[in-house]
């Protein structure tokens, strides 16, 4: 799924009004298995790397699969969780479930460009049949579907959250939806 996307089902699943701290745990999580792959990436397109190198061949180099087998593992996720759980601390555990739940996104929707999500036990990667954006391998149908899904959540997270500020942040996730297309599509043209 696009980082947009495991946003807008994080805030669905875990965020709730009046609950600030909560909230930007469970944003946090749903970014926190695709940070390395932006800092990365910004710092290999800022040091004159093309997207091409970037996406083609970089992401797939030993060392990026390295760094997305620790921030992309269920085992280390799932360790957060239960110490989170332990320390009864609310936003640990949030944090963690929303990594947990675009790791079980991404899962079965990385057909070509999946990460190892057992290290330390496994550097397996599996290799879906489905892919969130590739045509090859169902990418329009499943794309569509994320979209669809997307539009019915951000309906739930308006009528959940009635403030100003949240019903903006709501706005700019919708409109982030068309941002990753947008941003392929001139990448690969």
């Amino acid at each position: 799924m696009n980082t947009p996307a495991h946003i807008i089902f994080a805030a669905a699943a875990f965020a709730r009004p009046g609950q600030p701290r909560r909230n930007i745990a469970a944003l946090s999580g749903a970014i926190a298995p695709d940070l390395s792959l932006y800092l990365m990436a910004a710092a290999a397109l800022a040091s004159g790397a093309t997207p091409a190198r970037v996406f083609n061949e970089l992401y797939f180099s030993e060392a990026w699969q390295q760094v997305f087998a620790v921030d992309n593992s269920f085992l280390v996720w799932g360790a957060v969780a239960l110490v989170g759980v332990a320390l009864r601390s609310e936003t640990l555990t949030v944090f963690a479930l929303a990594a947990l739940l675009h790791l079980g996104f991404d899962f079965p929707l990385h057909h070509d460009d999946g990460r190892p999500h057992f290290w330390p036990l496994s550097d397996w990667v599996f290799e879906s049949p489905v892919s969130y954006w590739d045509p090859r391998a169902y990418g329009r149908i499943a794309g569509t579907i994320e979209v669809a899904a997307c539009m019915a959540l951000l309906v739930l997270l308006w009528r959940r959250f009635t403030g100003t500020a949240a019903r903006w942040a709501i706005g700019v996730a919708g409109a982030a939806l068309t941002g990753p297309a947008v941003l392929f599509g001139f990448m690969f043209s």
